[in-house]
């Protein structure tokens, strides 16, 4: 006989419920009003009682059904997975087809008006997971960490890259419900274990490590889905300055955090100083700043707290934490390293809230290698370097109609990052010529004679210039 998350599998699968199934059924207008956690669009798009109609009101909506065909009911109900009302069932657990076609299991949304959280309460995957996933290398690796793995959606992202992928968490429900995941996605041989930080896989490497972490930053540790009990963001810190010492030589770790923004001290400071203490490359990337009250009303809302006897209150206290600490904002973003070897490491942290292509996991070690490139090069070894512009890149020149010259010169990406950098004539024209064909400094010498400027004081000038736009990937290192 098979089992029962085996039949179930199967169940979901015939039936349509899959990303596309869902959104399918759903339409726009009820899928968009569910992702305001609005429940009425969707339960009048799935009143019909058809199979597929029943199963998003179980396991997503969380409303009582009539048992569709085929389900194995009692096999579910004794592993937790349901319960009976009178004649219908509901689900104890959130179950949600995911991108990579898989299914992940976690707890019931809690919606206001419902009963508090729970403090071991494990969340279902969001933007937060589907950030991660989307930032991650996509480049083959023989082992894989996921630190912190909630639900166990990172895994199943992993799974198609990784040989063998150790996934760990502090919350032991956790780990039952990502099991499940796994198990619903055809997953095998995932090495789960208990404990916190990089406890459980102490003396080992990884080729990859990810972790979307506990990063909120709140006065105590409620709920271990999203709080580490560490004080600030220390724990953002802790993982960053620890990483190194369990990444195999060329490894990466790559993980989402929240850290202060302090009165009188600049955030990329601090940052920056985690990562360079951490001896590795890195790459930092501010994506939003949130005012301290924003920051605690996400995550009131988050709660279902919002409405409630002590939302005032947990409020209150909250702003008063912050006040104490003099802190003027939090920052959430993207935090890579790379475990290059060099003896010199180079870390740049950058804000950048622009549209980017996806998967950023596309490009981020193309990324990693124009930084250390633009850094580690000496002015000699630029000058004798072949370079080649990015293929996405595209000059826009902007002025008054009909003048003989530009009063801007943009150079624009339309690719990766998605970029834009306003430059001289010099940049504007290297980038017309250079093709990978010769070195940069007869270029130089060229552009120049055209452009009437000195060609003993030119070249030191242009390189600082060329260095960022090298770092930012617009002009590459020819390996040809």
């Amino acid at each position: 006989m098979k089992d029962p998350l085996d039949r179930l599998r199967e169940l979901l699968l015939e039936t349509g419920y899959t990303i596309e199934g869902v959104r399918g059924r759903l339409g726009d207008v009820a899928a968009t009003a569910l992702a305001r956690e609005e429940l009425v669009p969707a339960l009048r798009a799935t009143r019909d009682g058809d199979p597929l109609g029943a199963l998003i009101r179980l396991w997503w909506l969380g409303v009582p059904v009539e048992a569709p065909p085929g389900l194995p009911v009692a096999e579910l109900e004794a592993a937790g997975l349901l319960a009976a009302e009178g004649t219908r069932i509901v689900s104890r657990v959130h179950l949600q087809p995911w991108e990579t076609g898989g299914y992940v299991v976690s707890d019931r949304k809690v919606r206001p008006g419902d009963p508090a959280l729970r403090a071991d309460h494990v969340v279902g995957a969001g933007g937060a997971s589907a950030n991660l996933a989307q930032l991650v290398s996509r480049r083959p690796v023989e082992r894989a960490l996921d630190l912190g793995t909630g639900c166990g959606v990172q895994v199943l992202h992993l799974a198609g890259r990784a040989a063998r992928i150790t996934a760990t968490d502090v919350n032991p429900r956790a780990l039952e419900l990502a099991r499940l995941s796994w198990a619903l996605s055809g997953v095998e041989g995932v090495d789960a274990r208990e404990g916190s930080l990089f406890e459980p896989v102490e003396g080992e490497r990884f080729d990859l490590v990810v972790s979307n972490p506990p990063f909120v930053i709140s006065p105590g540790g409620r709920f271990t889905y999203r709080e580490s009990g560490f004080e600030a963001d220390g724990f953002c810190r802790d993982l960053v300055r620890q990483a190194p010492r369990f990444l195999n030589p060329g490894g990466t770790c790559q993980l989402l955090a929240n850290w202060l923004h302090v009165e009188g001290e600049d955030w990329r400071d601090r940052v920056g100083g985690w990562l360079t203490q951490a001896g590795c490359d890195g790459w930092v990337v501010q994506r939003d700043v949130q005012d301290p009250a924003e920051y605690v009303e996400l995550w009131l809302r988050d709660a279902a707290e919002q409405g409630t006897g002590r939302y005032r209150e947990l409020y209150d206290d909250w702003l008063g934490w912050f006040e104490a600490m003099r802190v003027t904002g939090v920052g959430f973003g993207w935090i890579t390293l790379h475990d290059s070897g060099s003896l010199d490491p180079v870390v740049r942290v950058e804000e950048y809230g622009g549209r980017v292509e996806l998967p950023v996991g596309g490009y981020v070690e193309d990324v990693l290698g124009s930084v250390a490139a633009a850094h580690r090069l000496t002015d000699a070894e630029l000058l004798a370097a072949r370079l080649v512009v990015d293929a996405g890149v595209v000059e826009e020149r902007i002025g008054p109609p009909g003048a003989e010259d530009p009063a801007t010169i943009v150079l624009r990406q339309t690719r990766g990052l998605c970029r834009s950098a306003r430059v001289g004539t010099v940049e504007a024209a290297l980038a017309g010529v250079c093709d990978g064909e010769y070195p940069l400094a007869p270029l130089l010498t060229a552009i120049a004679d055209l452009t009437g400027e000195s060609g003993d004081e030119l070249p030191g000038k242009a390189l600082e210039r060329i260095r960022p736009l090298i770092a930012e990937g617009f002009f590459h290192i020819s390996t040809g």
